[in-house]
This record gives structure tokens, C-alpha cells and sequence, in this order.
């Protein structure tokens, strides 16, 4: 981590005031997860792939075929 980003984080701020703020953020997030819409929800479950499926290479592959 970069020397500024620590004084930064430091200025006026307690160790345990960082943390707590910090784990206050990471909580909200958890709490605030965007509920899916109906028709989205109704996709969910639609397409059946392998166990073995890996969306990235696949992403690579297409993407590759189509910019080449």
C-alpha cells in the first residue's frame, strides 16, 4: 500500500473509527443487493451448462472470432 493513501486514511481517524467504517461498508453492501427483476428471474435456470462451462474462455473465443 502507498505511504499517501495511508496518511490519507490516518488524518483525523482512529485505527478502530477505519475499521469500523470500513466493515459498516462492507455490510450495507451485503444488505443492499439489488433485488433481480421478474423477467430476469424468469431466465434464471433457463440454459443448462456444463459443469466444466468456462464463461471467460468462451467470452475470449467469440470476441476473438469477432475482432479478428
Amino acid at each position: 500500500m502507498e505511504d499517501g493513501v495511508i496518511d490519507s486514511a490516518k488524518q483525523d481517524k482512529s485505527l478502530s473509527g477505519i475499521s469500523e467504517n470500513y466493515l459498516k461498508s462492507i455490510t450495507t453492501q451485503e444488505e443492499t443487493k439489488e433485488e433481480l427483476s421478474p423477467k430476469v428471474a424468469k431466465l434464471m435456470g433457463a440454459i443448462k451448462l456444463p459443469e466444466d462451462f468456462d464463461y471467460k474462455k468462451e467470452l475470449v473465443n467469440v470476441l476473438s472470432k469477432k475482432y479478428k
